[in-house]
């Protein structure tokens, strides 16, 4: 009998490309769909949906019944807006989903977390053992640090299967969401170096991603354990910015580089004026932005190469040739 697996957030851009890895693999997917999701890829995979919200207990409790995995990607992303906003979804949405799996058979609870839980600062070869900080640059890191831990006091306190995999900046053909913002301020020249570009980002290609959930749904010895994951390879800002650039033909970001403290200042600046004025849209530049621009972002993936046998398949050349290539053809 095949083992049945519930994809939170699987019309999304991650939750989609599990979905489909895993009825290849012959599993028994189910998703929880919101009631107005295009869920047209997933009744094509033969996926069994249940249309609701994470918010909603009564569609969480019924999704759950003789689940024998749970894959949460489901989250609210962005780098603006009341943190309660972020909180109802990525840590109540959680909560839900978790009380729900108390007392039940489940063999394993896969939480996708993010590497933006650690401190916003140059990061040199992190590991899982840095704490993280208790209070977080935005809405969206502040939610998942604490989503983090309340998925692992359930495993604590209720013995819920629970592995936290920490990815980093995830990219890859059908993101509709971060990937086309990048895109749209390289076409409109809003983009520019920050510190000259050199410093890391901790990419990670959907397929990579991918791979180590599976991976993460087959290691009894995870149980309880936080995984970060990138592609395992150093790829600077200018290196991925300029990738994208060339494979769109669109300009890339002028030499004349802002230096990170002065990006700083301005992003406080910014951020204080937004928010004094109740903008709903985040100003050009954001604490969450420089971050992505202008430092180096490079966090060690040792452990789950040795503890999960991690073994990244996909280049950081391979995986943003193939990325570009489907936006070509995507328009």
């Amino acid at each position: 009998m095949p083992q049945s697996c519930l994809i939170t957030g699987a019309t999304g851009f991650v939750g989609g490309h599990l979905a489909e890895a895993c009825v290849e693999r012959r599993m028994d997917v189910r998703a929880i769909a919101r009631a107005n999701s295009d869920a047209k890829a997933l009744d094509k995979l033969g996926v069994r949906i249940h249309r609701g919200d994470l918010t909603e207990p009564a569609v969480v409790r019924e999704a759950v019944q003789d689940v024998d995995l749970i894959i949460h990607c489901a989250a609210k992303v962005g780098d603006w807006g009341p943190v309660e906003e972020y909180r109802a979804v990525n840590v109540e949405g959680l909560r839900n989903l978790l009380d729900a799996c108390k007392g039940t058979m489940l063999q394993r609870f896969v939480h996708l977390s993010s590497l933006g839980v650690y401190a916003a600062r140059n990061h040199y070869g992190a590991d899982e053992n840095e704490a993280l900080p208790d209070h977080h640059i935005d809405g969206y890191t502040q939610s998942k640090a604490e989503s983090e831990r309340l998925a692992l006091r359930y495993y604590s306190e209720f013995e819920v299967p629970v592995v936290v995999l920490r990815p980093g900046f995830i990219y890859g053909p059908r993101d509709r969401t971060l990937l086309p913002k990048v895109i749209e301020n390289l076409r409109q020249g809003k983009i520019r170096y920050l510190g000259g570009g050199k410093g890391a980002l901790n990419t990670i290609y959907v397929g990579n991603l991918v791979e180590a959930i599976l991976l993460a749904l087959n290691h009894s010895d995870a149980i309880g354990k936080i995984f970060n994951l990138t592609d395992g390879e150093v790829v600077t800002k200018r290196q991925f910015l300029d990738a994208v650039a060339d494979g769109l033909s669109l300009p890339k970001p002028p030499n004349s580089p802002v230096p990170v403290w002065l990006a700083r200042f301005l992003a406080s600046v910014m951020e204080k004026r937004a928010r004094n004025k109740g903008w709903k849209e985040a100003p050009m530049l954001t604490q969450a932005r420089v971050k992505f621009l202008g430092l180096n972002l490079d966090f060690s993936i040792d452990k789950a190469r040795r503890e999960l046998s991690y073994k990244p398949s996909t280049t950081f050349d391979e995986g943003i040739r193939r990325t570009m290539a489907w936006y070509r053809d995507n328009g």
